[in-house]
């Protein structure tokens, strides 16, 4: 009896194997893909991008070819107006006039006593040869107490020329005290001095200032062909030795009238008593470039000489007071001490030699006045000593503001 096989439960598959394969769809893209390649197409082709709808025709996209059109009108009307005019002509503006150099101010100080026969002559060949350099001039004379017509004459002088500028002493101070006057007056950028006798030659300034532009600040006139007589030009010769000794300043000719300055020069050198002639060493030793150039000398015309041969004593005088003033007024005991320890090494030097002879060669000192000499210097080397001791102290102590020649200062 064939055996009976067990009925399958609903809902369990068959396990029969299944003899009809599962088919394949064909549109699947593992499938598409290898028999149905995509085709590859060039950016350009018949579907072009919206953003080349400008380049096709207007009957496709009537509504964009609408819209573009409405923008590009108010750009065309923009860039019409935008059109470049042709350029105008460009007025030409006159050229600037250019700053005309201000040539220097020269400032001309000519001290005088009792010189009326000579300033108008003077006068006319100052205003000469100022109008060959520019012009741009003023003439200071200052009376130093004249007692003839000298002033009378200047005021003509001022009616004539604006440039003339004259002050009066009530009397005789000294061309010292004219020459710091006429220093305080001068504006200039350049200070020309000079005699008022007309032995000074007006026609030396030009190489004068010549020389200052060149880079002294003091320019010393030399008058190497004097048309003086023997007897002023011999001691001359002698006091201008001593001085440039002294001084160590190599000038031929501290007393010749013709100098030049700086402007600033004459405001920083205080001139008093008889200093005139020392002005360039004072300028010197401030720091100072002080220079020197021969000058023309001519005999005097008219009057007489203001100086003597007492002028010479009064110049060495005040050499000393110029070499103390300048060098040891802040120092005064190298000038006292100095002398002070050379006087007492001398006396005891002294001293001990009169020692020596009494005791080794039995030589007696009561009849000998080499001692009291020797014991004389001793004393007077110690006060000296003691006066620039003193010195020392009222230098220290004494409240004064220092004053120093500066050269430049910026703000």
């Amino acid at each position: 009896m064939a055996e009976e096989t067990p009925e399958q439960a609903p809902g369990t598959p068959s396990e029969q194997p299944n003899n009809n394969p599962k088919r394949e769809n064909p549109f699947r893209r593992k499938n598409f893909r290898g028999k149905y390649p995509r085709p590859q197409r060039k950016p350009e082709s018949e579907f072009p991008s919206l953003e080349k709808v400008e380049e096709l025709p207007a009957s496709i996209f009537p509504e964009i070819a609408e819209e573009k059109q409405s923008q590009l009108q108010p750009q065309q009307q923009k860039h019409q107006q935008r059109q470049p005019q042709p350029p105008r002509p460009q007025k030409q503006s006159p050229p600037l006039p250019q700053a005309q150099s201000r040539n220097p101010l020269v400032s001309v100080i000519i001290p005088l006593l009792n010189e009326e026969e000579s300033l108008r002559e003077l006068h006319e060949q100052l205003k000469n040869v100022m109008s060959r350099i520019g012009g741009n001039y003023e003439l200071i004379f200052v009376d130093d107490g004249s007692t003839d017509n000298s002033f009378k004459v200047l005021r003509d002088l001022r009616q004539r020329n604006n440039r003339v500028k004259a002050i009066r002493f009530r009397r005789n101070y000294g061309k010292s005290a004219a020459l710091a006057v006429g220093f305080q007056k001068a504006q200039g950028d350049f200070v020309i001095t000079m005699d008022a006798d007309l032995q000074d030659d007006p026609g030396e300034i030009p190489n004068i200032i010549r020389e200052l532009k060149g880079g002294f600040d003091v320019v010393s006139g030399w008058k190497k062909k004097r048309k003086d007589p023997l007897g002023k030009t011999i001691p001359s010769k002698f006091f201008n030795f001593v001085t440039a000794k002294v001084t160590g300043i190599n000038i031929h000719d501290f007393n010749c009238g013709l100098k030049g300055y700086k402007n600033d020069v004459v405001k920083s050198v205080h001139v008093y008593g008889e200093l005139h002639r020392y002005i360039p060493a004072l300028a010197h030793w401030q720091g100072f470039k002080v220079g020197e150039t021969i000058v023309n000398h001519r005999p005097r015309k008219f009057g007489k000489t203001k100086f003597g041969m007492t002028r010479y004593s009064r110049g060495f005088l005040d050499l000393l007071t110029v070499v103390f003033t300048t060098r040891y007024v802040t120092r005064p005991l190298h000038l006292f001490g100095g002398w002070g320890i050379v006087s007492t090494l001398a006396g005891l030097f002294i001293s001990l030699w009169l020692i020596y002879e009494k005791y080794f060669n039995d030589q007696p000192l009561s009849n000998r006045p080499l001692f009291i000499v020797a014991l004389i210097m001793i004393i007077v080397g110690v006060q000296f000593v003691s006066m620039g001791l003193l010195g020392e102290l009222i230098t220290r102590n004494q409240q004064m503001e220092k004053e120093y020649s500066i050269r430049e200062e910026i703000h």
